[in-house]
């Protein structure tokens, strides 16, 4: 598996591809130490190297293992666990090569330890990629990680290169300098890469999403990642160039009936008193559209580029066969007039060519990326959510992105593009990415193959200023990473008050949700924000619940508003209520807003019961239990049936795509076969689809916009 991170047919974000940047992966090679001690630093481990072994005593006694066991009981329908330290003995630690992009917790890293290891140290050579005229034209050397849990501190031969906090998202580090002095000092171009990373077990206010902090997985938490678990590559760029989303390139393409495309183009680099000019070109299956050319500003490093991509009449009749035979022109949920739309049935994309110029108009850096029209209307007050003016039933499953020897890494980057075909395959138009930041591959498909994206993030379980930070800043990264994606059609930054327990009462809470709302609308105000998915709203643009009940209770519940609307899990409210605090401070909480979308978010969780006595694990589970796949069958249409026949909700998400560890509730198992039919499945989820349409009132019309 690790060889297939190696290969450089795999560029790790083909969404964004520097045309004349030379990259290549860096997976392999690596090695690992654990510093349970945390004597790294103390050692120089940085300057020095890391040592090929360390010693290790521990001496934490019984009574303060349980005590700690306690603290970390998050919820109560959990048994109280946590890392439980060994009595007092002394060992050692050891390097181990171990390989990237795959955690130490995983078969597939070759390590496959699952003790906790609060400290990490990872080593690796790496040699200048530049050629020499790349040298002498300046051009600079990236190290770029997709992913590191949790915080990660970088040298370059004992020289400082970088830091980043937040184990979810990418960032990467200018090992240039470092490079020049190797050169210097040896002659050569070759570097020492040493990491340390930290991420705490034991930390509740961490955003750690499903990763469990105790030994052993159980009901919906699963085994944890510590360290690299994305793909790692260098990168050779010029000086000045185009930036990513992630540095504030922004591709809106919303106006579906004008075909504007709304870009904002970052570039990083520029030198004071020169001059730069920045040039996109669209085109739709090879045939040029348009192209415009803007100067940069000189008090911005970014610039606006409006560009039209709707088609002239000539340019129609150009249109290649196999677009109009997919997408014909007189089909409304293809085209807008002259512009093609995107959607989840006809997923038609813009290619960019985005060109950044000097002064003397030479070419300095080109990205090929591309843009999916469409529009996302949630505000009509008839419980519609509109995709390009027609309403939309979003049939989701829950995706919660775990595999049986890789955890939270896919096998591969094609195992991405297979988990949306398997969801495919069985009816759904899209999923809810569950307590993770995928990999961008997944978004690239979901594009590139019509699939409805919800972005989320790891949530943690505890709250205070430490959690309200760390949350904060790693939410934005995650919605400047996919803002560019057609298919993100909702971000939800909190799952069920998870790190907030506290909403009935608490201002501060409630103020916290408060602020993601809103600077992810001042990011983004064109995709809908579900503020806290499944209870306790405190401000939002869509009305979801979660409910595991079976089905004659579920469909008692969804049959009317009021139902809907009521008490959750635990007695917890829908939206939360005023509250009056000794203090003074007052909140008047919120409310479910007349004609908002409601969807149920959370549902089904059905488990097979196991043939045999003995095929039953110790820990598996569901939230209710089938005796065989055919009952499984029946339950799931019943359950669907239950949730959509009150014609009060225009989505679901069904809880799950598969099997995880001992939650074993999936449609696919662990390993991604089928438990039960899926050309069964598609024909349940279409009647369910086709039940949303025949109950919407004959005056809920499509509408232009």
């Amino acid at each position: 598996m690790a060889y297939v991170y190696n290969s450089k047919e795999h560029y790790p974000r083909p969404d964004f591809i520097h045309s004349n940047h030379r990259w290549s992966p860096i997976n392999d090679g690596w090695s690992i130490l654990f510093d349970d001690e945390d004597v790294g630093l103390k050692e120089a481990w940085h300057i020095n190297g890391v040592p090929d072994k360390t010693a290790v005593t521990s001496s934490a006694d019984k009574s303060s293992s349980e005590a700690e066991a306690k603290r970390l009981a998050a919820f109560p329908e959990l048994k109280e666990k946590g890392f439980k330290a060994p009595k007092a003995q002394s060992r050692e630690h050891t390097k181990k090569p171990i390989r990237v992009p795959f955690v130490f917790q995983t078969p597939a890293s070759g390590v496959y330890d699952n003790d906790a290891h609060e400290v990490l140290w990872y080593e690796r050579k790496v040699v200048d990629p530049r050629e020499k005229g790349e040298i002498e034209a300046g051009d600079k050397v990236l190290a770029r990680f997709g992913a590191v849990d949790y915080d990660v501190t970088i040298w370059a031969s004992g020289y400082p290169v970088g830091q980043h906090i937040g184990g979810h998202v990418p960032f990467d580090v200018d090992i240039t300098d470092a490079l020049s002095n190797a050169w210097k000092a040896s002659g050569k171009g070759e570097l020492d890469l040493v990491l340390r990373i930290r991420d705490s077990p034991h930390d509740l206010s961490q955003p750690r999403g499903k990763q469990y902090w105790a030994p052993q997985p159980e009901s919906i938490f699963y085994t944890p990642s510590s360290g690299i678990w994305q793909p790692v590559w260098l990168e050779v760029v010029p000086s000045a160039r185009i930036g990513d989303s992630s540095m504030g390139t922004v591709l809106r393409s919303n106006k579906i009936s004008e075909g504007l495309l709304e870009a904002r183009v970052a570039v990083l680099g520029r030198r004071a008193g020169h001059g730069y000019s920045v040039e996109i070109e669209g085109s739709l299956h090879g045939l040029g559209i348009a192209k415009k050319k803007e100067n940069l500003p000189d008090d911005k490093d970014y610039v606006f580029v409006n560009l039209g991509l709707s088609l002239s009449d000539e340019q129609k009749s150009k249109v290649p066969q196999s677009l109009t035979q997919a997408t014909p022109f007189d089909n409304t949920d293809c085209w807008r007039g002259n512009v093609a739309l995107w959607s989840p049935d006809h997923p038609t994309l813009y290619d960019l060519a985005i060109r950044l110029y000097d002064s003397d108009a030479k070419l300095v850096d080109e990205v090929k990326t591309y843009t999916g029209f469409r529009h996302l209307d949630w505000t009509r007050g008839d419980r519609t959510l509109r995709l390009n003016g027609k309403p939309l039933f979003q049939a989701l499953v829950l995706d919660q992105g775990y595999w049986p020897e890789t955890g939270m890494t896919p096998p591969s980057p094609e195992s991405l593009k297979t988990d949306i075909e398997l969801s495919k395959k069985m009816g759904f138009n899209g999923c809810r990415k569950h307590q993770k930041v995928e990999d961008p591959v997944f978004l690239y498909w979901a594009d590139k193959l019509g699939y409805l994206v919800w972005g989320e993030m790891a949530n943690a379980y505890e709250f205070n200023e430490d959690y309200a930070e760390r949350f904060s800043q790693e939410w934005l990264e995650a919605v400047k990473r996919d803002i560019n994606h057609p298919s993100v059609v909702t971000w939800t930054p909190v799952n069920e008050s998870w790190a907030y327990p506290n909403l009935k009462d608490n201002i501060d809470q409630r103020n916290h949700i408060r602020s993601l709302y809103y600077i992810t609308k001042t990011l983004d105000p064109t995709r809908p924000i579900n503020d806290n998915c499944g209870w306790e709203h405190v401000i939002t643009d869509l009305s979801t619940f979660h409910d595991y009940s079976d089905h004659p209770e579920l469909s008692k519940t969804c049959a009317t508003l009021d139902g809907i609307l009521g008490k959750k899990l635990g007695g917890r409210d829908f939206f939360v209520g005023p509250v009056s605090l000794e203090d003074g401070r007052t909140d008047e909480g919120t409310k479910h807003k007349e004609g908002a979308p409601v969807l149920c978010s959370e549902f089904g969780g059905v488990n097979i019961a196991p043939a045999k006595e003995s095929e039953k694990g110790d820990r598996d589970w569901g939230y209710t239990t089938a005796s065989d796949p055919k009952d499984l069958l029946k339950r799931f249409e019943s359950l669907l049936q239950a949730v959509v026949k009150g014609g009060h909700c225009c989505g679901v998400v069904y809880t799950q795509l598969s099997d995880i560890e001992q939650e074993v509730n999936g449609l696919y198992s662990f390993d991604r076969r089928e438990k039960i039919s899926a050309v069964e499945v598609k024909k349940i989820v279409d009647a369910a689809k086709q039940m949303y349409f025949d109950s919407l009132p004959k005056d809920v019309l499509p509408i232009r916009n």
